[in-house]
């Protein structure tokens, strides 16, 4: 068989994370970052692709005469043509729930310096500020507790779960919108109305289609409690960045967090750019070393049972 690997920069940038284990089912082709006119062109070469954000999309898959199994080095598929690969016989899968444990640690990363002002003290002494106090303690920077704030989760699967977890850890309120019906004593299932209305801490752990794009723009915003702080661990296209930048220069606001653009790599005239109480970070929740050790295993699973007539995390 012949494997290509389509977008390898994506997975390891400095050879941090061997993959060349793939190369035990077939002849593998490794590309930093394929681009569409060359995938259009080889496509018909392969019988896998392996990817993270390759788009495959119904002209792709139509060139792809020989191919049979995408594995996706991640949980989301929206970049990939679901309808047309099943329709040409392809099967894809997913790798699961391989993050959940990296993103529920982001989103607390972000929590925990927004009302314990970490970045700020740092700075603050690192630039001499505490060496000039009269006094032991400086209590510049407002912090807060998050014992009874209330953090509201849309979306409940795997990560949504693992953070709620953690938020009963710190002794938090849990609220958890989610379409599908779940069943967990622990939290409290509300309207999306309710929980916008009520949460200190808002955080969507929800895919991308057509029910969520552009799910968070002025009108949720402006529903939110005033001094809410804002997570988008997601995907970039769940959020609305005009109005998302408006909540925050209006004070709506106290502060926001996010792993995730529209448009990716940032581009220069991103309007969330220099916005003083908003964090953003280059789409790095999922990226832990041992995180990415767990996705190259649980893709060569992909492989195997795919290979042996029983393809587990399938998607189509």
């Amino acid at each position: 068989m012949k494997i290509l690997i389509a977008d390898c920069a994506t997975l390891t940038q400095n050879n941090d994370l061997d993959i060349t284990v793939f190369e035990k089912y077939g002849d593998v082709v490794y590309n930093t970052n394929i681009l569409r006119d060359e995938l259009l062109s080889t496509v018909h070469e392969y019988d896998i692709i392996l990817c993270n954000k390759t788009i495959i999309d119904k002209d792709v898959i139509e060139n792809a005469k020989k191919l049979k199994f995408i594995g996706l080095w991640a949980t989301g598929y929206n970049n990939i043509d679901i309808t047309a690969a099943k329709e040409n016989g392809i099967t894809v899968c997913n790798a699961g729930s391989y993050s959940t444990s990296a993103v529920a640690q982001q989103v607390f990363a972000y929590i925990l310096n927004h009302y314990n002002a970490v970045n700020r003290y740092n700075d603050f002494v690192k630039n001499g500020g505490w060496q000039q106090s009269p006094t032991f303690s400086v209590l510049c920077f407002p912090t807060d507790e998050l014992k009874d704030k209330t953090i509201g989760i849309i979306g409940y699967g795997s990560i949504g779960k693992r953070v709620a977890e953690i938020a009963l850890a710190f002794e938090m309120n849990v609220l958890v919108y989610t379409r599908t019906p779940k069943t967990d004593n622990r939290v409290k299932f509300t309207s999306l109305d309710k929980l916008l209305k009520n949460s200190d801490i808002i955080t969507p752990h929800c895919p991308l289609n057509d029910g969520s794009i552009e799910m968070f723009n002025k009108d949720t915003f402006s529903k939110m409690k005033d001094g809410a702080f804002f997570i988008n661990t997601a995907r970039g296209g769940i959020v609305n960045e005009q109005d998302l930048a408006d909540a925050l220069n209006s004070g709506k606001l106290s502060g926001a967090a996010i792993d995730v653009l529209n448009k990716e790599p940032m581009s220069n005239n991103c309007i969330l750019k220099d916005i003083p109480n908003l964090i953003i970070t280059p789409h790095t929740a999922w990226a832990p070393l041992a995180t990415r050790e767990r996705l190259i295993k649980i893709a060569e699973n992909n492989i195997i049972s795919f290979l042996n007539g029983f393809p587990t995390n399938k998607v189509n």
